[in-house]
C-alpha cells in the first residue's frame, strides 16, 4: 500500500471517535506535526488529553502530552 497521510488522518480520525486509544494518539501526532491534516495544536492536545485520560490512562497519550507541555507546543512550556 503506497503512503497516504491524508488517509492514514481520516481512518484514524474515524477510529477516535469511536473511542479507540491508539488511534487517538496517532491522529493526534498527525495533527501536531501536520501529517495529512492542517497543523492545530489545540486538537492535538485534546486528543492527546482524551486518550491519556481513558481507563487507566494510556501511557503514549500521558507521554505525548507531557512532552507538548515540555516543549510548548500548544501549551505553556512547564520545565518542571
Amino acid at each position: 500500500v503506497p503512503q497516504d497521510d491524508r488517509e492514514a488522518a481520516h481512518l484514524f480520525r474515524h477510529a477516535a471517535n469511536k473511542g479507540h486509544v491508539d488511534a487517538q494518539c496517532e491522529l493526534a501526532y498527525c495533527v501536531q506535526f501536520g501529517n495529512g491534516v492542517p497543523l492545530d495544536h489545540d486538537e492535538a492536545i485534546r486528543l492527546y488529553r482524551r486518550a491519556a485520560e481513558q481507563g487507566q490512562g494510556h501511557a503514549l497519550g500521558q507521554c505525548n502530552l507531557g512532552l507538548c507541555h515540555k516543549h510548548g507546543r500548544g501549551l505553556p512550556q512547564d520545565d518542571r
